[in-house]
């Protein structure tokens, strides 16, 4: 039999920290003290944790609503209050500490301030910087890039461009841009960004 490594809240905290966006972190480590360390003896925990789960993956999913965000406070203030454990009310301080941050807000508007929630981002190619010299379209192994490398004294070319439903936000691409062509924007927005 494989013996599996119980998971402790202070490494569930520490890998919650290491994401930038404060909607991640509340929704790891809420992910995280479900798959390991709740026992689901107390009532605030067993149910109010796998509700919260879900509201947090909807503000991360850019579904988020006010509901979402009055019920996971009410939750963790349950949690707070009524848990038998340590454990559970670890859980409960954790996301009250980022609930309260004008992250969540933002993210219910469709934004995330960090850049980091993949519902909430595009990556768009800027044709003024593009020199057109296709190593973005070869980084991009999900073949989400469409364009037409440049040649010396040939003119009509179809400019470079990334398709949305292709692309999976991995940002190969930006990282191998030598001219900066290929930005992050906020989907929401991206009608008034002049790319």
């Amino acid at each position: 039999m494989i013996e599996q490594k119980e998971l402790k809240t202070e490494d569930i905290k520490k890998s919650a920290e290491e994401k930038s966006c404060a909607v991640e972190k509340a929704l790891s480590y809420v992910t995280g003290f479900l798959s390991g360390p709740m026992c689901g003896r107390c009532f605030p925990c067993a149910l109010g944790t796998y509700e919260m789960k879900a509201r947090l993956q909807n503000i991360a999913d850019g579904r988020g609503r006010d509901e979402d965000l009055a019920a996971i406070g009410r939750i963790a203030g349950n949690m707070l209050e009524a848990s038998m454990c340590k454990k559970g009310k670890d859980t409960a301080k954790f996301v009250l500490e980022w609930i309260g941050s004008d992250v969540f807000k933002k993210h219910i508007e469709g934004v995330c301030p960090d850049k980091t929630c993949v519902a909430m981002i595009e990556y768009r190619i800027v044709p003024g910087k593009c020199n057109m010299c296709g190593l973005c379209k070869d980084a991009c192994i999900y073949g989400a890039i469409h364009g037409e490398k440049k040649k010396p004294y040939l003119s009509g070319y179809l400019p470079y461009e990334i398709r949305q439903k292709k692309c999976q936000k991995c940002g190969d691409c930006i990282k191998v841009c030598p001219t900066g062509a290929i930005i992050l924007v906020d989907a929401k927005e991206r009608e008034t960004v002049g790319v």
